[in-house]
């Protein structure tokens, strides 16, 4: 197991999951997408998060997908896993089976479906965190949990033993401000990392560590050097990276007219680049022709054979 820095930083895809149907792995997908995303310099791999599709999978092919993981990994990176989930226990087994096969952390948004309030919500920490195996990051996705971790929750989140930063979806950077404010005495070394790969730059050149970035399973390196010259504000560098990231982001993600189209996007471009197979577990399917048309197309305009 590769052991964790605190504050963690750097590139953590959150690495889509590659299925050849619903219940089977594309097993040398998984293995060439990691070795891609490694070689493109990321700093540790998030599996089972949204861009993972983990709520459309069942238990046995999550466990399968973390092994293997963990496997094909084989220490080189802290791999980080989401236990999410409506039932504390099934978080609880996956953090055990997660913490058994060598994974460095575990990952865990509000519980969904029941709509909880600040008090429930720290309470349901607090209860989860006692005999937890391994260390945890919150994960903010109120577009998709309906749930929304204030910022003097995350603080007190902070000071419960075992949990050691936060990733957030919720592209507010007044948000980030809010909670790192609150955090710049008590906690300096909490980790936080943000989703939104357009706000990457601004967040890491106001403070943030990070970013576990979806474009990342596609092109590593550009999402590593925008990281770097963010960090060492290299402006002019900045602007260049930016406009890749912002074509990918306009282009590839937002083929179709639903709210899946940036998933289907991303794993159809990893089909076209020879990386994965683009199979979406149910309730999606893969693009059809026509849109694939158009990811090939952009990726085309991207000049992506350059990037990848």
């Amino acid at each position: 197991m590769k052991q964790l820095t605190q504050p963690l930083q750097g590139i953590i895809p959150p690495l889509v999951t590659p299925l050849l149907d619903n219940d089977t792995l594309d097993m040398e997908g998984l293995k060439c997408l990691i070795e891609h995303v490694i070689a493109g310099g990321v700093h540790g791999i998030f599996i089972l998060g949204t861009t993972g599709e983990f709520a459309s999978l069942s238990y046995n092919l999550r466990c399968e997908l973390i092994e293997n993981t963990c496997k094909l990994v084989d220490g080189r990176l802290p791999v980080l896993v989401g236990i999410s989930d409506s039932a504390f226990r099934e978080s609880r087994n996956l953090a055990a089976f997660a913490a058994d096969h060598g994974a460095a952390a575990v990952v865990l948004t509000p519980p969904y479906y029941f709509s909880s309030g600040q008090p429930e919500l720290l309470e349901y920490l607090k209860r989860i965190m006692p005999g937890m195996p391994l260390p945890l990051f919150i994960y903010n996705m109120p577009i998709h949990t309906k749930v929304v971790f204030f910022p003097d929750t995350v603080r007190r989140a902070a000071d419960i033993p075992g949990i050691i930063g936060m990733k957030d979806s919720s592209a507010n950077l007044a948000y980030f401000n809010q909670v790192r404010y609150l955090l710049k005495d008590s906690n300096p070394d909490f980790t936080f990392m943000i989703g939104p790969e357009e706000l990457l730059s601004e967040f890491v050149l106001m403070g943030g560590h990070g970013g576990v970035c979806g474009g990342a399973n596609l092109f590593p390196r550009l999402h590593v050097d925008l990281y770097e010259a963010s960090l060492n504000w290299d402006f002019d560098q900045i602007d260049k990276l930016r406009e890749k990231v912002m074509q990918v982001s306009t282009t590839i993600y937002n083929i179709g007219q639903y709210g899946s189209s940036y998933l289907k996007g991303l794993k159809c471009a990893l089909s076209l680049a020879g990386i994965c197979h683009d199979f979406m577990a149910e309730p999606f399917h893969r693009f059809k022709e026509k849109e694939r048309a158009q990811v090939k197309t952009a990726l085309e305009q991207l000049k992506y054979d350059q990037l990848l």
